[in-house]
């Protein structure tokens, strides 16, 4: 069993062996939901890729196929 420790601003530590099992990084976002027998179930979120997309953005006109194929083939021989 593992355990954490609140803090006086009502922040949890949560114990590494945990965070592990559960993935949980920085901006991660946890919810906690109370079961029918009274006891709260902590899940995870993440932004679904759907969320993500059109957040890079990229100005400049589309590279074709044949030209990414030569680039690479530049850069293989320039390797």
């Amino acid at each position: 069993m593992s355990i954490g420790t609140m803090t006086s601003k009502g922040q949890i530590t949560v114990p590494k062996d945990v965070r592990e099992a559960l993935a949980l990084t920085p901006g991660t976002k946890v919810s906690f939901t109370r079961n029918a027998e009274g006891d709260f179930v902590l899940s995870t979120s993440r932004p679904s890729l759907s969320k993500l997309a059109g957040r890079l953005r990229y100005s400049d006109p589309a590279i074709s196929l044949a030209d990414m194929d030569d680039a690479i083939a530049e850069g293989a021989v320039g390797s």
